[in-house]
């Protein structure tokens, strides 16, 4: 317990290092000695603005390079150039409950889960603060909330649901159901969403808005099933005027881009870095190799001719040997003049929102509707729309097939997508051979957490 209390205070102190570009008033000063520290509207919300910070602060942080690329790996998407145990376990899908980042990512995510615990039951005891802020930095700690509760459970399957920080009671609370975590991640959007305003409470992107607790929430339903209230709630997102599809695909990256439904600022900017993904994947020289590479036979071979995200958000190098390797491009700088911040790291964008609506859509039968979406991302990339005469399983495939092209190497999309529709079989059995079983969809429980929770039961395939 009193690791981390000290955890959260070093949150909120660099949460009001960087305050300032996040909530746009002078840095408050060191007076947040109290990681529970809501006495005034300035300290509130460098509670909740550390929790970003903290986040995304340093490389290789779950909110950056470990969700973005190591779920690539485990998928069809990405490979490491040379071999590196840490990286090839997941490319191999050969995890250990004793393996570093399956470890690192539970404690990263449980440690974030208490953080946003803290924020709620401050901002809910709190008789200091405008009621306008407390209610939106209130409306951001139940959407953080249900955030890292998505990735929990989409991860390890049935996880702890961890609503307090009661450290006793949750030191050994077993693992919950993963429906009952979903009813939790719903009843904790939807309360985000009464709390906070259509607006975002800076003139970036960079805090949720009430947008982004209804895109999470349209996810939310599309994983469960529930495919008119997916439609719903994606549509509300489609048509607000604040978002745009945007034509430009390199635009589609930079800092407050209209496509933007909620990004993570880059605050640690040393040696001109913007975001740890462009710093990681983009090679350090022009003739450079780069480290991460996208599959060749398994997404490259796969988009159509002329696909613009082909041309726009994969870079190449050819190597001396004659052969061609491609890399992440999506975000295009590694290092700029220092000061210089052009690129956010993206979380949710709206033409995933257009791909949720077209599959919960195919899903009900109004395949027109569902294709018309679908068609919407295609023509972003130059392609043709699809034929009329594709029929409900085609068209689900389509879903599958523009997901992937549209969101590889972001937030885990193409391996979630496969365990959620159960094609992680078809697809990567063939493509894994003897590394692949079924029950490698899901992370193992991680061997810390077993020693310190006897409550704990460890996942199939992992015994």
């Amino acid at each position: 317990m009193k690791r981390i209390h000290i955890l959260l205070a070093g949150w909120l102190i660099m949460g009001s290092m960087s305050c300032n570009k996040f909530v746009e008033t002078p840095d408050p000063n060191n007076e947040l000695a109290s990681a529970l520290t809501f006495t005034d509207d300035k300290t509130a919300t460098a509670a909740i603005v550390g929790l970003y910070s903290n986040m995304n602060s340093f490389n290789y942080f779950w909110a950056n390079v470990l969700m973005n690329y190591l779920t690539a790996m485990q998928a069809d998407d990405l490979y490491y150039f040379t071999g590196f145990e840490n990286y090839d376990v997941f490319r191999k899908n050969s995890l250990l409950p004793s393996s570093q980042y399956v470890q690192s990512m539970w404690a990263d995510q449980y440690s974030y889960v208490y953080h946003a615990n803290s924020c709620i039951e401050g901002l809910t005891k709190t008789t200091s603060l405008s009621e306008p802020v407390r209610k939106q930095l209130l409306g951001e700690a139940y959407f953080m909330r249900a955030f890292l509760h998505f990735y929990l459970v989409n991860m390890y399957g049935d996880v702890p649901l961890i609503t307090s920080t009661d450290y006793i009671a949750n030191g050994v609370k077993p693992r919950e159901k993963t429906a009952v975590v979903y009813d939790q991640i719903i009843a904790d959007l939807k309360e985000a969403k009464n709390l906070m305003e259509d607006n975002y409470p800076t003139a970036n992107r960079v805090r949720p808005n009430k947008a982004a607790a209804t895109a999470l929430l349209a996810r939310a339903y599309l994983y469960t099933k529930q495919w008119s209230l997916a439609e719903a709630e994606a549509t509300l997102v489609l048509d607000n005027s604040l978002y745009d599809l945007l034509t430009d695909l390199n635009s589609v990256f930079l800092a407050n881009s209209r496509e933007a439904i909620w990004q993570l600022m880059p605050v640690n900017l040393a040696g001109g870095r913007n975001t740890w993904e462009g710093f990681t994947s983009t090679p350090a020289t022009p003739t450079g190799t780069p480290l991460f590479r996208l599959d060749t036979t398994h997404l490259i071979e796969k988009f159509e001719p002329n696909d613009k995200r082909l041309a726009n958000w994969t870079g190449f190098r050819k190597l001396s040997s004659g052969a061609t390797v491609y890399f992440p491009y999506k975000y295009k700088v590694r290092t700029t003049t220092i000061g210089t911040l052009t690129e956010y790291s993206m979380v949710m964008r709206l033409a995933e929102q257009f791909l949720i609506r077209a599959e919960a859509r195919i899903q009900q039968s109004k395949l027109d509707d569902g294709r018309a979406d679908l068609d919407s991302i295609r023509i972003r990339a130059g392609l043709l729309a699809l034929p009329e005469t594709l029929d409900k399983s085609e068209l689900l495939l389509a879903v599958e097939q523009e997901r992937h092209m549209e969101l590889f190497v972001e937030w885990g999309h193409r391996w979630f997508d496969l365990k959620r529709t159960g094609r992680s079989d078809a697809v990567l059995k063939p493509i894994k051979d003897a590394n692949w079983q079924s029950t490698d969809t899901l992370y193992p429980i991680p061997l810390n957490a077993m020693k310190t929770n006897v409550y704990l039961e460890q996942n199939d395939g992992y015994k």
